[in-house]
C-alpha cells in the first residue's frame, strides 16, 4: 500500500491549486502567524481574512517587512476575535478557519458555540501528521488536543474523523492502531477492552474503508521489528498511518515528546467540524503552521471533489 503523503507532497499540491482558499485567522497578531500567511499568499495558497486587533496585527507586519496586500483585516478586539473569526467561516465568506495567537479554550468556547459554532454533532479532535525522515515514517495521531478523556462513542468518532483525515491525504485503507499500553486486552486497563471492542465492531462491518487492529502499543504500531521481536503479527502491525489514543493525555504527551525530541516534521487539523480548522499550538513555528495549511488544503480539496456519503460510517 501506499504511505501517507509526507509534507513535501502536501506543499507541491498546494502549490498547484487553481485558486487560493480564503481562510479566516483568528489572533492573526502573531509574527510566527503573519510569516506564514505571507509565504502561503505568496505561493498561491489562501486569501488570509486577519482577525483581531488590527493596530497589532499592521505592527507585527511591519517588524516582518510582510505586504499585507492581498489579506483583508477584520479587527476584533480580544474577546471577540474567535466568535467573529467563526461567523466568517459559518457565513461562507471563509472556507476554514485557522487558530492563531488564541488560547484553545477561547477559540473552542466559539467553535462549540450552539447557534453560532461549528458543531456537526460529531466529536471535536485534533488529528497531527507526523513525519520522521530518519525512518521513511509518516502517520496521523489523535486526539491530540481536544477531548480528555474520550468514551467509547467518543473514540469512534475520533477514528472516523482520522481515517477521513488519511482518505483526504490520498490513502484508500488506512491502517488503524487503537493504541494502548499493552495488546494484551485486561479489565484493569478499560482502554484495551475500548479497543477490542472498536476492533469486533470493525469486524461485523463497521468503520468501513480502513483497517483496525487493538489494542496494540506503540512500538508495535510503528517499528516492524518491534512485532516480530514479540512474535505479533497482523495488517497494521509497524505500518498504521493512523493511531487512535486512548485519551488526552496518552495522545497529547506521545506527539509532545516526539516533536521536541525526534528529527520530525508535523502538522495539525481539527476533524468533526463544519469546516476544517488548521490548529497546531501557539508555541509553534511558521514553518509547522504552513505544513498544518497544507494538511488543511488537502482536505479542502476532497471535500470539493467528493459528496459528503464518501465519509466513513
Amino acid at each position: 500500500m501506499l504511505p501517507l503523503p509526507g509534507f513535501d507532497e502536501l506543499h507541491q499540491r498546494a502549490d498547484a491549486r487553481s485558486e487560493p482558499a480564503s481562510i479566516a485567522v483568528a489572533g492573526a497578531d502573531d509574527p510566527t502567524v503573519i510569516e506564514a500567511l505571507g509565504i502561503a499568499l505568496e505561493r498561491g495558497w489562501v486569501r488570509p481574512l486577519l482577525v483581531g486587533p488590527e493596530a497589532g496585527i499592521r505592527a507585527t507586519a511591519r517588524s516582518l517587512g510582510v505586504d499585507l496586500d492581498g489579506m483583508r483585516i477584520l479587527h476584533a478586539e480580544a474577546d471577540q476575535v474567535a466568535p467573529a473569526a467563526v461567523a466568517e467561516v459559518r457565513a461562507g465568506r471563509a472556507r476554514a478557519l485557522m487558530k492563531g495567537q488564541i488560547a484553545t479554550p477561547s477559540l473552542m468556547k466559539a467553535v462549540l458555540d450552539t447557534n453560532s459554532g461549528l458543531r456537526t454533532g460529531r466529536v471535536i479532535c485534533q488529528v497531527v501528521l507526523m513525519e520522521i525522515p530518519r525512518d521513511h515514517r509518516r502517520f496521523l495521531m489523535a486526539d491530540t488536543g481536544i477531548t480528555v478523556q474520550p468514551s467509547l462513542e467518543d473514540k469512534a468518532d475520533i477514528l472516523r474523523s482520522s481515517v477521513n483525515v488519511a482518505h483526504a491525504l490520498g490513502i484508500a485503507l488506512p491502517r488503524v492502531a487503537l493504541v494502548a499500553a499493552t495488546e494484551t486486552v485486561k479489565s484493569a486497563m478499560p482502554e484495551t477492552l475500548d479497543a477490542h471492542e472498536l476492533t469486533r465492531r470493525h469486524e461485523q462491518g463497521e468503520f468501513a474503508s480502513c483497517l483496525i487492529q487493538g489494542p496494540l502499543s506503540f512500538d508495535l504500531a510503528y517499528a516492524q521489528d518491534a512485532g516480530d521481536k514479540k512474535r505479533i503479527g497482523g495488517t497494521v502491525v509497524g505500518a498504521a498511518d493512523v493511531m487512535v489514543f486512548p485519551d488526552l493525555l496518552a495522545a497529547n504527551l506521545t506527539v509532545k515528546a516526539i516533536m521536541y525530541t525526534a528529527d520530525c516534521r508535523f502538522g495539525g487539523v481539527l476533524g468533526g467540524t463544519a469546516a476544517p480548522v488548521v490548529f497546531m499550538s501557539r508555541a509553534d513555528s511558521p514553518q509547522t503552521r504552513l505544513n498544518s495549511l497544507a494538511l488543511t488544503l488537502a482536505i479542502l480539496d476532497r471535500d470539493r471533489a467528493l459528496p459528503k456519503s464518501d465519509a466513513i460510517h
